[in-house]
């Protein structure tokens, strides 16, 4: 909700069949985003191979929720103490 909207838009042609996909975001906090990605990416067909981010903030949940799913999560950066 940082932008003020909870929607995440991918074009129906942005990945193919098996296509190998890098999420890679600034900012890690508690997952969602990344999550929305992930299954847009899913129903086109995509293959997720992991996400990265630039910041992680574990203390918002982190990559728990992705860690759940199966996913490699990798962050340059963590920032505690919001």
């Amino acid at each position: 909700m940082e932008y003020g909207a909870a929607v995440v838009d991918l074009h129906c042609d942005a990945t193919q069949l098996r296509e190998k996909v890098l999420i890679f975001d600034d900012l890690m906090a508690t997952g969602g985003t990344a999550k929305a990605a992930i299954l847009l990416v899913e129903r086109l067909g995509g293959q997720i191979i992991g996400c990265a981010f630039i910041v992680n903030l574990p203390e918002l949940g982190d990559r728990n929720l992705l860690e759940f799913l199966g996913i490699d999560v990798h962050a340059l950066c963590a920032f505690n103490g919001l």
